[in-house]
């Protein structure tokens, strides 16, 4: 039977008490699983403090009062600081058993001895093999031979006195052993899961796959064959000198299928875990809104780094839509300026678009672009936030736009 723990097993914390550092708040234990060591030095140190001789300072009152002093200090360790690691726990111990040994020396009929007892037991529970061995033998020794040489009954306190030693370490084993378990425990709970969240993970890879398989057979697909189409169709408008605004609405109708194509191609990347556009991409969009007449600028403040793949991908779509609701419904609108924000815990995006003198709409359209889309571009943003933690809010200001998300990295 192994009543020690073993030299080689990683130090502490472990057991008890790495369940209950997991416990804590703000740094420090529950009290009620701090309690009971507390306690038991408490009754130690008032039996001895009442016991005779009382403290002093000369003779065995001296004694009485660095022994009993000793264990105040130990008690206000065990409050406040709660050693953890085998060096400390080791001082601790062997502290509690020698000042139980100097107050026992002058109080031979008191209750000190019980500090000893529990000296032993917590060298059992916290320590390696060798240092708990390097507190119990002259723990035990020191009692022994103190017994032996002082006693009235000797041979018999001599017995009782190591059977209770015996009992602590089989005690102390014990609560090891129940320490042990409880950890190995927490262990297959842990590893249970880890394998639920593999689980999941894994289940979430199979149905992005899938969806990017029906994105690019149905909607990919779909799209190229309409930007052929309308390619097609420019270039027969062309051959036949149909008028130059039916020509330019083909053309402009042929870039949206060709950018339509390129996002859904995007999208199926960032569904198979490829790399996803992100702030670093603002630029192209400005320099689009620039070609369709509004002025857009990109101010950026912090530091930039690389953002997580979602975090990144929310930033660049929440731009995109709110550049492409400027350019479907704000008529009016001569400049956008957009800012980026690093801050320690995320990344903030905001975009405003301001109206200018309001004598024409930009660009004249054959049909308005506000009837384009489904309806749904800011609870879409607002969704995509909420998702990775994030948040925004979106909502007019006096002379147009304003839409800002946050989201954390």
């Amino acid at each position: 039977m192994q009543i020690f723990r073993p030299d080689d097993q990683p130090d502490r914390p472990h057991g008890i008490m790495l369940l209950r550092g997991r416990a804590c708040e703000d740094g420090k234990a529950p009290l009620k699983l701090r309690l009971w060591p507390i306690v038991s030095m408490v009754l130690i140190l008032i039996s001895g403090l009442i016991g005779t001789p009382t403290p002093a300072l000369h003779g065995e009152g001296l004694v009485t009062l660095l022994g009993g002093g000793t264990l105040a200090v130990l008690i206000a360790i065990e409050l406040y600081f709660d050693p953890q690691d085998n060096l400390a726990e080791f001082v601790f111990i062997s502290l509690l058993g020698y000042a139980s040994i100097a107050l026992m020396t002058v109080q031979p009929s008191g209750t000190a001895v019980l500090g000893t007892y529990a000296a032993v037991a917590s060298a059992v529970i916290r320590l390696p093999k060798k240092l708990a061995l390097a507190v119990i033998i002259p723990v035990i020794g020191i009692v022994d031979i103190g017994i032996l040489a002082t006693a009235d009954e000797r041979l018999l306190v001599f017995a009782w006195t190591n059977i209770a030693y015996v009992f602590m370490l089989l005690i102390g084993h014990l609560l090891r052993l129940s320490e042990e378990h409880q950890i190995q425990a927490q262990e297959l709970l842990d590893e249970e899961a880890r394998t639920r969240r593999a689980r999941n993970q894994a289940a979430a890879l199979d149905e992005r796959g899938r969806i990017a398989r029906e994105l690019h057979d149905v909607l990919a697909h779909s799209l190229s064959a309409l930007s052929v189409e309308l390619e097609g169709a420019r270039l027969l408008a062309l051959d036949r000198d149909v008028d130059s605004d039916v020509i330019a609405a083909i053309g402009r109708a042929h870039r949206h299928a060709a950018s339509g194509l390129d996002e859904a191609r995007a999208a199926i990347k960032a569904l198979r875990g490829d790399s996803v556009p992100g702030p670093d991409r603002l630029e192209d969009l400005i320099a689009e809104m620039s070609a369709h007449g509004i002025e857009c600028s990109l101010e950026v403040s912090g530091e930039p780094r690389r953002l997580p793949s979602e975090a990144a991908l929310a930033v660049f779509r929440t731009a995109q839509e709110a550049l492409t609701n400027v350019r479907k419904h704000a008529e009016e609108a001569e400049r956008v300026e957009i800012r980026l924000e690093y801050d320690p815990d995320g990344v903030q995006l905001i975009v405003t678009d301001s109206a200018g003198d309001g004598a024409e709409p930009r660009v004249p359209q054959p049909a308005a672009l506000a009837g384009a889309g489904a309806g749904y571009g800011v609870s879409g943003m607002r969704e995509r936030a909420e998702l990775i933690g994030g948040r925004l809010l979106a909502g007019p200001t006096e002379d147009g736009f304003r839409v800002e998300l946050w989201v954390p990295a």
